[in-house]
């Protein structure tokens, strides 16, 4: 999508959330950083301009433990609770409907159904579609979406959209990391963003639990030279045993990407029916989003994932084929 549409579209966007009298806000399933992020700062945008707003996300409806001081989770209502049909509802960081779960319906019922996206693969399921593949989170494409309202940010909204950017960047790590990223990384935290301590909560906290089972994770990894290919998996019996939730492993990638021999790193993390969710990441001579969409999920050439029913290790052998 190139600029002049994605301008158009925002302009839609910010006509269509304007115009109603209720808007209502979701992310997708197990949702990362910058999907709450992106939710949440809106959220407080417009909540703050007097809007009358609803968010939510799909069942498990849980988040991981070092998400837990965005401002508004509180606030955010059980799926049972969201509107049925929607008068306008946006979503973000979700690729496709499938990951809107038991908000799917909802999805398909709104009037007006607004997708905010920076996903490549996204399938583009809205009325009106602002995706920009080039944008670095989709927090970004929120903060363009707030000027087009021409609301004001807060200091909450300011905390999650910071959260989004920092979370989706690698904390300004990765090639997404633009000059604009960091002009909005100056304006954010213009605002009272808790920089340091946000830091840490995000990256660098965890239970002593998590960290033996991390011990146990990179203890049974395994490195495929020939591919440059590393990859670990996170059972249910080694969840069990150590006390963790899923959602706390949400980082053991980034851990395990730290192996210099490997172009591609993979976590696979075994749900309680025997499902899998599958994480990827390149250092960019690969594209895992292609690898991901083969198998039905989605993502950027450098940072992909997907879901699968197979055993862990015929999803490894597939990736490896892959390869």
């Amino acid at each position: 999508m190139n600029q002049p549409d994605v301008d158009q579209s925002l302009a839609a966007a910010a006509t269509a959330v304007a115009d109603a009298h209720v808007v209502a806000l979701a992310c997708h399933v197990n949702p990362d950083g910058d999907a709450l992020g992106s939710m949440l700062g809106l959220y407080h945008v417009l909540r703050a301009a007097g809007r009358d707003v609803v968010a939510s996300f799909p069942h498990p409806f849980v988040v991981a433990a070092h998400y837990r001081e965005l401002p508004g989770l509180d606030l955010l209502v059980h799926p049972e609770d969201f509107p049925r049909e929607p008068e306008v509802m946006v979503t973000f960081d979700c690729g496709s409907l499938g990951r809107l779960g038991d908000l799917e319906p909802a999805a398909k019922a709104a009037h007006e159904l607004v997708v905010l996206d920076h996903h490549v693969s996204n399938t583009r399921y809205g009325t009106i579609n602002v995706i920009d593949p080039a944008a670095a989170a989709s927090g970004v494409l929120v903060r363009r979406l707030v000027l087009e309202l021409g609301l004001p940010l807060t200091d909450n909204a300011a905390v999650a959209l910071y959260a989004a950017l920092v979370c989706d960047t690698g904390r300004f790590q990765y090639d997404t990391t633009t000059p604009s990223v960091f002009d909005l990384a100056r304006e954010l935290v213009t605002f009272d963003v808790p920089v340091s301590r946000l830091s840490r909560q995000l990256f660098e906290e965890h239970r002593f639990a998590y960290l033996k089972l991390l011990g146990e994770a990179l203890a049974s990894a395994e490195l495929d030279v020939d591919r440059r290919f590393v990859w670990t998996a996170v059972t249910q019996d080694m969840l069990t045993r150590n006390d963790v939730t899923l959602e706390e492993v949400e980082g053991l990638i980034d851990i395990l990407r730290r192996t210099t021999e490997a172009e591609v790193t993979c976590v696979i993390k075994e749900e309680v029916d025997a499902s899998v969710r599958v994480s990827l990441r390149s250092l960019g001579e690969v594209d895992v989003r292609a690898i991901a969409e083969g198998h039905g999920g989605g993502g950027h050439r450098f940072a992909a994932g997907f879901e699968s029913n197979l055993d862990i290790p015929t999803v490894v052998a597939r990736i490896r084929a892959a390869l």
